[in-house]
């Protein structure tokens, strides 16, 4: 949502100033972006504190290989949900938008709460629940945080934004840890409620803060008090190049996934957002068989005490890196890389990084350099990338921001986990690949999603050309 001339002059307070030490962050801008920050982190927190429950409840109602196929149902589930949300949003506010659904999220764990309770089995809805949760709750909370900054400024704030949700992640592993065992598991189930109330009022107290700011000057008509939050008439563009992109046809009631297939740049988008999971989920996959044939390697007993250990061991070190990688990255490098090299630039490091990490793997798939490359690779991902591709979103008009990027970050998302579950049965059932196998096909399908970032960036350029 660009500034306007009525904006007042402010004076950088406190908080402006030490927020620049992170990003370029200018006078009256600090508190805004401190408190989406605090938004994302809560959300990532809730939703860390339901992938501890879900565990569980699945194994106990499904077993491991219901959890394989999840990801093929949260993706027909996603078909029939994008659509209705897609319609929601061509008729409220943002406001009433994500005050109802996130209330409607929030609302549906007490309802689990009882159910646990009361010994109904839930593995299989809870896991595909939380699923679906985690893809529309957070898509929905960085179209909100697209809609009320303008292109230059996502750039320069979304990477203090993303560090709340790298933080978010850590964050709720520990609080899940911390509180299990005092409370119990289904209790974590109103835990992450509770937070999710919190969210929604600090989301709510953005919403005026920034309408305040920037449309006080405009009849109520013309707001995103009573605007629907998916229109294509957009009354607050500020660059003639996010006019091109957004151009000034009439609100249309267009669907989420019909808008991914009309606009050529929509379309690159999902395409690399598919093949970016295919081949992050397809690495995991990797890691998992060559960590389980070390253990094997080391004289270690399929299925004993002594493998699972072996395992635990591993992926607590391997995550805790990963992690704590990523929260370096995002709050001393991502800035600055975007700043830099811009964005058009910034969406190739991730492939390259993936392109020189299975190159290697293709010819040395020992656990040591597994676990190095995917390290490399998931820490970029958790932050440089996912910041990047949330200001892709920058240069689209509202109705794009949140109808096209619930498909884009929902269906589309799961879409890559599915064809990686396809994968990997077609190699391990007809082709007998080991990791080495994987890790070229993985080679193949890098090179794919390079040529797409390339694309991607390029169609960015061109939308933001005069501020970028």
């Amino acid at each position: 949502m660009p500034a306007n001339g009525h904006l007042r002059v402010m004076n950088p307070s406190p908080l402006d100033r030490f927020l620049r030490l992170f990003a370029d962050v200018r006078d009256g801008e600090g508190l805004s972006a401190l408190l989406l920050m605090i938004n994302v982190f809560l959300i990532l927190t809730a939703y860390l504190l339901l992938k501890v429950v879900r565990e569980p409840l699945i194994l106990a109602g499904g077993g491991a290989e219901v959890k394989s196929y999840s990801a093929a149902g949260q993706a027909l589930l996603l078909l029939v949900l994008v659509p209705l949300y897609s319609a929601l949003a061509s008729r409220v506010p943002r406001k009433k938008l994500i005050n109802w659904v996130t209330f409607a999220f929030a609302l549906c764990l007490p309802a689990f709460y009882v159910l646990a309770r009361l010994n109904v089995p839930l593995g299989i809805p809870f896991y595909l629940w939380v699923g679906v949760f985690s893809l529309m709750i957070i898509a929905q909370f960085w179209a909100f945080a697209n809609d009320v900054y303008t292109t230059d400024e996502g750039k320069r704030l979304f990477p203090i934004i993303g560090f709340g949700a790298s933080a978010g992640a850590v964050a709720g592993s520990f609080i899940a840890g911390w509180l299990i065992q005092p409370i119990g598991v289904y209790q974590l189930m109103l835990v992450a409620a509770a937070i999710l109330i919190v969210s929604l009022a600090l989301t709510n107290l953005v919403d005026a803060r920034e309408r305040k700011r920037r449309e006080g000057h405009l009849p109520p008509p013309d707001t995103t008090a009573e605007m629907p939050a998916a229109t294509t008439s957009e009354m607050r563009i500020a660059t003639t190049a996010e006019m091109r992109a957004a151009g000034s046809q009439p609100v249309q009631k267009e669907g989420a996934f019909a808008l991914v297939f009309r606009h050529r740049y929509l379309l690159l988008i999902a395409c690399m957002v598919l093949v970016l999971n295919w081949v992050n989920s397809l690495g995991e996959y990797i890691v998992s068989r060559t960590v389980t044939d070390a253990a094997h390697t080391a004289g270690i007993a399929m299925g004993s005490p002594a493998e699972k250990v072996f395992i635990g061991e591993f992926y607590a070190s391997y995550t805790g890196i990963v992690n704590l990688a990523a929260l370096v990255i995002q709050l001393f490098l991502v800035s600055r890389i975007v700043k830099y090299l811009g964005v058009r630039y910034a969406v190739l490091i991730l492939p390259l990084i993936a392109l020189g990490g299975y190159g290697l793997l293709a010819f040395y798939p020992v656990l040591a350099a597994v676990r190095w490359a995917k390290t490399a690779e998931n820490a970029t991902d958790y932050s440089l990338q996912n910041t990047i591709r949330q200001m892709l979103f920058l240069p689209t008009t509202r109705d794009q921001k949140y109808k096209a990027k619930q498909a884009i970050d929902g269906f589309f998302v799961r879409m890559g986990d599915v064809l990686q579950a396809a994968t990997v049965f077609a190699g391990t059932t007809w082709l007998a690949l080991r990791p080495q196998g994987f890790a070229r096909f993985n080679l193949v399908l890098v090179v794919i999603w390079l040529v797409f970032a390339w694309q991607v960036g390029r169609e960015f350029q061109k939308r933001t050309s005069v501020t970028e």
